[in-house]
């Protein structure tokens, strides 16, 4: 592992954040082009992410703060975020510019779901090439890992759960671009709250956490809610019973549902 890939004039160049500001890149990329299929502007895609991005490393900062019993001035470098809290200040600034940019909100959750898994992956990625601590529990499986030179070192072979999640990021990847040419846009945001909570929860028993409640860890707790919620939205919407729609008539659907619930 390689905490950090080079050094530029004194300047480490860490792998945990290159592998963050490539999982956004990629995410605009991938969301600029999910956009232009819709018939919204590529910029509203790059000024999305970017501000996701920086007030979900913001709430993901915080929510780490909190979590810690005794606060201390090192807690506010390294490497020390939590996921859920990124997701909660990346989700609200995400809806702040979809409201901005005038756009329909189901339908850019439903094309953020594929971006947000690729970039979820990249970023687990960074964390086992840096040897975050993320790792799980020891292990005798001929693929544990070890981690001497990690940020969090350990000589002993453990569960690689950051590649366990970076692989299930593929598949639940694939499965959300399957569905996506039946499924309304807000029930494909649902399968990927549904398949991302399900495999946050299952890994959970691989890692080494506290339990929090009902004998399950903090993030357990979480990603049961993801799934309740990412099922809820699946059971809710209809699948397409026609091509997908384009931007106007998203917009006007969206609306509309907003009239009649008034």
């Amino acid at each position: 592992m390689r905490p950090v890939l080079f050094s530029i004039f004194g300047l480490d160049v860490q792998s945990y954040g290159v592998s963050k500001a490539l999982a956004a890149l990629v995410a605009a990329y991938l969301l600029a082009r999910a956009f232009e299929r819709l018939g919204f502007k590529r910029d509203s895609a790059y000024s999305l992410v970017m501000w996701a991005t920086i007030w979900g490393f913001v709430g993901a900062k915080i929510y780490y703060l909190l979590e810690q019993p005794m606060f201390s001035l090192h807690h506010l470098g390294g490497m020390g975020f939590t996921w859920y809290g990124g997701l909660i200040g990346g989700v609200i600034a995400a809806v702040v510019i979809v409201r901005r940019h005038q756009l329909p909100l189901g339908a850019v959750a439903g094309a953020a779901a594929v971006p947000l898994t690729v970039a979820y992956g990249i970023g687990r990625l960074g964390c086992l090439a840096s040897g975050d601590g993320t790792y799980g529990r020891p292990t005798t499986l001929p693929w544990g890992m070890t981690f001497p030179q990690g940020v969090v070192a350990t000589d002993v072979p453990v569960h690689p759960t950051p590649l366990y999640e970076a692989l299930a990021a593929i598949v639940i990847a694939a499965a959300l671009w399957a569905i996506g040419k039946h499924w309304n846009p807000p029930a494909v945001f649902g399968a990927y709250l549904a398949l991302s909570g399900l495999s946050r929860f299952l890994v959970e028993y691989l890692r080494i956490n506290d339990v929090a409640l009902l004998g399950l860890t903090q993030p357990q707790l979480w990603a049961l809610g993801s799934l309740i919620v990412g099922g809820v939205l699946i059971a809710r919407t209809r699948p397409l019973t026609s091509p997908r729609p384009d931007a106007v008539a998203l917009l006007e659907a969206e609306s509309a549902g907003t009239r009649s619930a008034s």
